[in-house]
């Protein structure tokens, strides 16, 4: 360990002292105290660690939980020179524990009063060991997860035991497959040091799940998803004391971003015989008692820090003076599988020592209980009950008195009860929203600050000359589909009479592709619920169940506006909804149903990729599977919304848990492939710049070259008013005019020859930024929807509805024909345009009433 003089200690343990804030240098000097230096620093974070239990209301309280430690596979694709867990097939009787097994031990555990059931195991050993495979093909489960999640259940339903899974990586997908069978989930960081992953011979070396870069994404995705999880550092595997701060400040930037790093566990390496690190002296206990202290002081009262307690021999005094308030799992019946020649200490003397030392022991769940407390969107409807069975009601701790039996697991009986505010469709052009923003809007959506700070990097705009913009225009006119990145995003920059140019050049794109035509489809937007926690910072329309404007649907209520649709000449319905916790995954195929019960001549285009993500996680289905079970319930085609700006920096400050972009990619590829079409769209002037713009629509091409799935292009400028991340002061107002103007004319340019029809959003843009579009490349204003919540919702005032009547007059002064067309871009039958002229393209229940003169 290297030196740090004297000053720099004292500087440093200052600044602790008063309560500072810590940068990586000072962490790093502080990882060097000894002494009476350590003693002068654990004083410091065991008065940061009181303030946060004070807080928490568990004052003088460390607490742990009693577990089963449940091995389901010891078989894994990493191979880490420290671990003696993982090991070949030929030393195990059989590749994954059997159910009986994983039952067997289970019970036992809830015997015993164990109220968590850890689960851990190694990273999808599939992928190496064709044992693996060969076992999961045979019991009849796609991967290892399928598996996972089958038992999690298992254990649920036949004991009251809670699933704690520690399955390695993790995908967000895969995240949301296990959330609603586990409270709780975790993952060690280990360290961030791509030294110990790169360098042959390091601990990490030949360890694909070991990346430090595909970990934090792996926290990162946890909080997105809004997993209580459980992550950490392992010392003395070869890392630098650096390495070690720069790991905790990680740590701290995704707590501080998602909220969701509900314990970090600071875990001191211990040799072990038949490993390859087994000549590696064991990490010191007072340097884990500096760490500790340290991670206390980087993380902040809030954090929960724990010290595995079979790790510290006897030192237990002194981790609890470093900061630590948890003690971890402790199990009275099975070994700690990691490190087995370590044995947990008896329930009994963790409680005196924890006593000695001047604290009282309590035993908590899986889960924590801030997280127990706070409830949705942290717990899943699926496991709530199993929770509330052994919760304590007022703390969130562990119920002394809780009886463990098992409770059924299942999904919501489908939550299509009408409730909440059902007119608000309509009463949102008259009485408006109750309140301009939600009353959680200080912390659900993740730390405001630490997203100014991810933001900052990438919130240039372009700069391109005005040369630039006029050889972009030669190049346009040439070659539309040509443009480089560059190129294009001089282009967006056009303005005055370069602008105009760029407009004409769209234009007669437009013309050659489309002819003149101005065409709308005569439909009615069904939002059947705004019930949602997945937290996008840009939506002011999803509500929690409990809030003022919430509702949601009956499946009736959503046949009825159907029907009423019908009767008014309408040819599609478009459905999306909240991700409501309480719908399970068949939802969406009982509303496509319901729809097509009642008028089977309808169009249904409905569900978002993030819904049928939604759906594919909750019913365990592939992606593939899902769709295709969609469209045999009636869905005919996928709106492409959810999009936003496909690029996960932009997504990730603009929304919390929506799904990432490459998944967007996913869902909208494998639609086109199983013959589902779709729209596409973007969102965009809040958060992004020209270049995301650029390549968000030459993303859209190249998959339009790929599938030609695509039937239009969508553009929908940021509507800010009622927008969470713009009331907070990290977004921007919205596109400008000028932009609105350039970039519909650079969509018709970008996408020639690849996608016909460019939409604009009458419901976005005024009418007469419309017409202005629509001499730019548009031809095509999308419906006369109806009802049009969401955008309403954000603080649009151009209404919820426009007539067939209002469409005709905006276009009138371009002088162009109206058409009115079916969502395929075909007519509709004589007796569809009959009914829509009688109704003028809107029913009766939406129209807005005059007063009496």
């Amino acid at each position: 360990m290297s030196l740090v003089s004297e000053s720099a200690l004292r500087r440093a343990l200052a600044r602790a002292r008063d309560g500072k804030a810590l940068d990586v240098t000072e962490a790093t000097v502080l990882l060097h105290a000894r002494g009476e230096h350590l003693d002068a620093l654990l004083e410091h974070a065991s008065r940061v660690r009181d303030a946060g239990l004070r807080a928490a209301g568990r004052e003088g309280i460390i607490t742990y939980s009693k577990k089963v430690f449940i091995p389901l596979t010891r078989l894994c694709r990493d191979r880490c020179g420290y671990c003696t867990f993982a090991t070949a097939p030929h030393k195990l009787p059989a590749p994954f524990l059997s159910p009986d097994e994983v039952l067997e031990i289970a019970r036992q555990g809830a015997a015993m009063g164990c109220k968590e059931a850890l689960f851990t195991l190694g990273d999808r050993p599939e992928d190496r060991w064709h044992q693996a495979r060969s076992w999961l093909d045979s019991h009849g489960y796609d991967d290892t997860l399928s598996y996972v999640r089958a038992m999690a259940i298992r254990v649920l339903e036949e004991t009251g035991l809670l699933p704690h899974l520690n399955p390695g990586v993790l995908s967000w997908r895969d995240l949301q497959r296990l959330k609603p069978v586990a409270p709780s989930m975790g993952m060690m960081l280990e360290t961030t040091s791509r030294r110990l992953f790169e360098e042959k011979g390091e601990a990490h070396y030949g360890s694909p799940d070991k990346d430090p870069a595909v970990r934090l994404r792996v926290l990162e995705d946890a909080g997105r998803t809004n997993v209580p999880f459980t992550t950490g550092i392992l010392i003395g595997i070869g890392e630098t004391v650096e390495d070690r701060a720069e790991s905790l400040f990680a740590i701290r930037r995704v707590a501080r971003e998602y909220g969701g790093i509900q314990e970090v566990i600071v875990q001191n390496f211990r040799a072990k015989p038949d490993t390859a690190m087994r000549g590696l002296p064991d990490a010191d206990l007072e340097e884990l008692a500096a760490t500790i202290a340290v991670a206390r002081l980087v993380l902040g009262p809030r954090v929960r820090i724990q010290a595995p307690p079979n790790l510290v021999d006897s030192e237990y005094e002194l981790m609890i003076r470093a900061g630590i308030d948890d003690w971890g799992g402790v199990s009275p019946l099975t070994p700690d599988h990691v490190n087995p020649e370590r044995p947990w200490p008896q329930i009994s003397l963790l409680a005196s020592r924890t006593a000695e030392a001047g604290f009282a022991l309590r035993e908590r769940l899986t889960i924590y209980p801030e997280y127990v407390l706070a409830g949705e969107p942290w717990l899943d409807p699926r496991v709530s009950a199993h929770v509330a069975a052994l919760a304590d009601p007022g703390t969130g701790l562990a119920r002394e008195d809780a009886v463990l039996r098992g409770l059924p697991w299942q999904e919501p009986d489908g939550g299509f009860a009408s409730s909440g505010r059902v007119d608000l469709h309509v009463e949102v052009d008259t009485s408006g929203r109750t309140h301009d923003r939600r009353d959680d809007f200080d912390h659900v959506y993740g730390d405001w600050d630490a997203l100014r700070d991810r933001l900052a990097p990438a919130s240039a705009v372009g700069t391109g000359t005005p040369s630039d913009v006029r050889e972009a225009l030669r190049r346009a006119a040439a070659d539309p589909a040509g443009l480089t990145d560059a190129e294009a995003a001089a282009l967006l920059q056009a303005d005055g009479e370069a602008l105009d140019e760029l407009a004409a050049i769209a234009d007669e794109l437009r013309r050659q592709t489309v002819g003149d035509d101005v065409t709308y489809v005569v439909n009615r937007n069904i939002n059947f619920t705004n019930v949602c926690y997945t937290g996008c910072r840009f939506c002011a329309f999803a509500q929690r169940r409990t809030d003022a404007d919430a509702y949601t649907l009956s499946l009736d209520q959503v046949a009825d506006r159907a029907q009423e649709a019908w009767e008014a000449g309408a040819t599609e319905v478009c459905m999306q909804g909240g991700i409501h916790p309480d719908l399970p995954g068949t939802a969406y195929f009982d509303l496509a149903r319901a729809v097509k019960a009642r008028t089977p001549g309808m169009h249904v285009h409905a569900y978002s990729p993030m819904e049928v993500i939604n759906g594919a996680s909750r019913t365990d289905m592939s992606i593939r599977a899902w769709l295709e079970a969609a469209r045999e319930a009636g869905v005919d085609s996928l709106p492409g919304t959810a999009a936003e700006i496909l690029d996960d920096d932009v997504r990730w400050v603009l929304t919390k848990g929506k799904l990432p972009a490459r998944e967007w990619v996913e869902v909208i590829t494998t639609a086109h492939k199983v013959g589902i079409p779709t729209t596409s769209t973007m969102m965009y002037g809040h958060v992004d710049n020209h270049l995301h713009w650029v390549r968000h629509i030459k993303l859209i091409r190249r998959i339009q070259e790929e599938t030609g799935g695509f039937s239009e292009f969508v553009l929908l400028p940021f509507v800010h008013t009622s927008a969470p991340i713009y009331l907070a002061g990290v977004a921007r107002p919205g596109p400008t005019a000028q932009e609105n103007r350039a970039v519909h004319a650079l969509a018709r340019i970008l996408l020639h020859g690849a996608i016909k029809n460019i939409q604009c959003s009458w419901v976005k843009l005024r009418d007469d930024l419309c017409r202005q579009v629509l001499q730019g490349g548009v031809n095509d204003l999308g419906g006369t929807l109806m009802e049009e919540t969401i955008s309403r919702m954000a603080g649009s005032e151009n209404g919820s509805y426009k007539t067939i009547s209002e469409l005709r007059e905006m276009v009138e002064v371009t002088g162009r024909p109206v058409r009115q067309r079916t969502t395929e871009y075909g007519t509709p039958a004589q007796e569809r345009l009959d009914a829509s002229r009688a109704s003028d393209g809107v029913c009766k229940s939406v129209r807005r009433v005059l007063p009496m003169a």
